[in-house]
């Protein structure tokens, strides 16, 4: 048993299942990665206890918080556990003050001491009296988290915590955040569909899919060199999957091609293509694939072009290519060129 948070449940709903299993280890913060409609909000409302598993167990700090077996189910407001939501959900009649005080104690007149104390390491003393609507954004997000720190927690949740921020405000409430939270010892869940925030703020990933959790590993691994489908696709590096076909051939479903290719890769399933494997030439070439230049976007080191696939459907996902500036400069949207793949990654299902 670690000394953090163990999650091994599922949780059944009508059309959907979650089948969610992974550790969060104390004083480290685990990104649970996924697109939306993954299973991120519900794995945590699993824990939080907002929401019942249908089977399973949950344990934080040694503890048991659920155990289908066993029949345990602590109630939310005894697990201990903080849920930052993604607006914050602070009282609108209640100042800051109170919003932190109500943490401590029910007898809010009593909590206000104690609260005023915490409310000073927030450096919100200055807003005390105001209400939640009064606040800029990060007032809020320092009263949210000054609130989650009043209550003792021993796990907390952050559910997209930025997600309805505009790019400005986000940037610097992000680095806010990422500093507030670091200084509690306590297991830190950041739930998160974007790679950048993830790759700056968590040095562990959990990839979720279709309600699925993957293994738990180290950011930069997990986003250089993903081991599965599911990671590919999130890590934003492979997002064409091919199937192998031996050692010499890659077969691409949503394309409907296949491309000779002589992989060290061999016993694995499935293969990606990374954006920077992919070169692009005027002529053909032996094993090239033809393709048509769609859009262009400078990223500043780099410059990310999207490319359809001669013969694939219309609705087909497009084939990244990652190049220099001065390379991709010397092809130009809706011109036809040939498509070669440097290298590609091993996947497993």
């Amino acid at each position: 048993m670690i000394d953090g948070l163990e999650v091994d449940i599922v949780k059944r709903l009508p059309g959907f299942e979650l089948r969610a299993r992974f550790d969060a280890r104390r004083d480290e913060t685990l990104a649970l990665l996924g697109r939306s409609g993954s299973g991120k909000s519900l794995t945590l409302k699993c824990i939080a206890g907002i929401e019942r598993p249908d089977e399973g167990r949950i344990t934080l700090g040694g503890g048991v918080l659920f155990d289908s077996a066993a029949h345990i189910d602590v109630p939310p407001q005894r697990r201990r556990v903080g849920y930052l939501f993604q607006q914050y959900a602070l009282f609108p009649n209640m100042t800051v003050l109170d919003n932190i005080a109500v943490a401590i104690s029910q007898n809010v007149k009593r909590a206000r001491p104690e609260a005023s104390e915490i409310a000073e390491s927030f450096h919100l003393s200055a807003v005390l009296n105001k209400r939640p609507c009064q606040l800029s954004g990060g007032e809020q997000q320092r009263t949210a988290i000054a609130r989650i720190v009043a209550s003792r927690p021993r796990a907390i949740l952050l559910d997209e915590p930025l997600s309805a921020l505009d790019a400005e405000l986000r940037l610097e409430l992000e680095l806010q955040l990422s500093r507030l939270i670091g200084r509690f010892a306590m297991v830190r869940l950041w739930v998160s569909h974007d790679r950048g925030e993830v790759l700056r703020n968590c040095p562990a990933v959990c990839a979720i899919e279709d309600g699925k959790t993957g293994p738990v590993r180290p950011a930069k691994e997990f986003f250089s060199r993903p081991a599965t489908c599911a990671e590919a696709r999130l890590s934003g590096i492979g997002t064409v999957i091919a199937t192998a076909i031996g050692r010499d051939e890659l077969f691409f479903p949503q394309w409907g091609v296949s491309i000779p290719y002589n992989t060290t890769d061999a016993g694995y399933p499935f293969a990606a293509i990374p954006a920077r494997a992919v070169k692009l030439s005027k002529v053909p070439a032996p094993g090239a694939l033809p393709v048509k230049l769609l859009r262009v976007f400078e990223n500043g080191p780099e410059t990310t072009l999207f490319l359809s696939v001669a013969g694939a459907a219309e609705a087909a996902p497009p084939l990244r290519a990652a190049l220099p500036p001065d390379e991709a400069s010397m092809f130009c949207e809706g011109e036809d060129c040939y498509a070669t793949v440097g290298e590609i990654l091993g996947l497993g299902e």
